[in-house]
C-alpha cells in the first residue's frame, strides 16, 4: 500500500544559539494510505509540534514533509498551505474550539465557506458530517447546549465535514472521561476502517494503542521505537518503568 505521508530527516528549531531548542530531531516517518497511527512520549518530547508540521500548520527547519503526494515542506505560500489544510487534512484538538455564538451545523459548515460552496451545499455536506457522527438531531444548537463528548464529536464532524485524506488529532480525548472517549476512538476506528480515512494521533493514553495499527514513540524530538499490537505490552511497560 502506498504512502500517504512521508517525512525524511525533519527537524524543526526554534531560536538561535545559545537558546535554541531542537523540538524535532531528524525524525523519519512514513504512513500508509489508511493505516491508524498513534505517536506518544512525554510532554515536551516533540509530538504535538511533528503533527502541526504533517499539518501544515508548521514549517520545517530542514528535511522532506510530503502528504499525499505533495511536499508541502518546500511550499513558500501561506495561501497555497492555508489551501492545503482547507483541502487535504482535518483538525481534531484537545480544546473543541467551536464557536459560541453559532449553532452546531454553522460551526461544522465552516471550513466550507473558504471553498466558496453556495449555503444550500454547505448545509448538506455539513447534515452528512453530522449523521456520520451520530449528532444530525442536534443540528440547531448551540456549542453550551452540548456535553463535552458530544463537542468534541461536533469538531470531529467539523474536521471531516471537507472528506479529507488525512485526519490529525492532538489528544483528541484529553478532556473527556473513560465511556466518551470510547465513543470518540470507535468513531475514529470507523472513520478509519470505513472511509480509508488516514489518522494520525498525538495521545499520552497509551490505552489508545490498542486502537491504532502503529505506535511510534517520541523522545527528545526523536522517534526512538515504532511498535505493532504485539508489542504494545512492551510500550506499556516501557512508560510504566518510568
Amino acid at each position: 500500500m502506498s504512502s500517504e505521508i512521508v517525512l525524511e530527516d525533519v527537524w524543526k528549531v526554534y531560536g538561535k544559539p545559545p537558546n535554541q531548542v531542537e523540538a524535532v530531531r531528524g525524525v523519519s516517518l512514513s504512513v500508509r494510505k489508511g493505516e491508524f497511527v498513534a505517536v506518544v512520549g512525554p510532554s515536551g518530547s516533540g509530538k504535538s509540534t511533528l503533527l502541526h508540521l504533517i499539518g501544515g500548520l508548521d514549517r520545517p527547519t530542514r528535511g522532506r514533509v510530503v502528504v499525499a503526494g505533495k511536499e508541502i515542506s518546500s511550499v513558500r505560500s501561506d495561501s497555497e498551505l492555508s489551501r492545503y489544510r482547507n483541502e487535504v487534512v482535518g483538525f481534531i484538538f484537545q480544546l473543541f474550539y467551536l464557536v459560541p455564538r453559532l449553532r452546531v451545523i454553522d460551526n461544522v459548515a465552516l471550513p466550507l465557506v473558504k471553498r466558496g460552496l453556495p449555503p444550500s451545499e454547505r448545509r448538506e455536506l455539513a447534515l452528512e458530517a453530522l449523521r456520520l457522527v451520530g449528532l444530525e438531531h442536534a443540528a440547531n444548537k448551540y456549542p453550551n447546549q452540548l456535553s463535552g463528548g458530544e463537542q468534541q464529536r461536533v469538531a470531529i464532524a467539523r474536521a471531516i465535514v471537507g472528506k479529507p485524506r488525512v485526519l490529525l488529532a492532538d489528544e483528541p480525548t484529553g478532556n473527556l472521561d473513560a465511556a466518551n472517549s470510547k465513543v470518540v476512538m470507535d468513531l475514529f476506528t470507523k472513520l478509519n476502517k470505513e472511509l480509508g480515512v488516514t489518522v494520525v494521533m498525538v495521545t499520552h493514553n497509551l490505552e489508545l494503542a490498542w486502537y491504532c495499527d502503529r505506535v511510534a514513540r517520541m523522545h527528545s524530538g526523536k522517534i526512538v521505537d515504532v511498535y505493532t499490537p504485539d508489542r504494545y505490552e512492551e510500550l506499556i511497560r516501557t512508560f510504566v518503568k518510568r
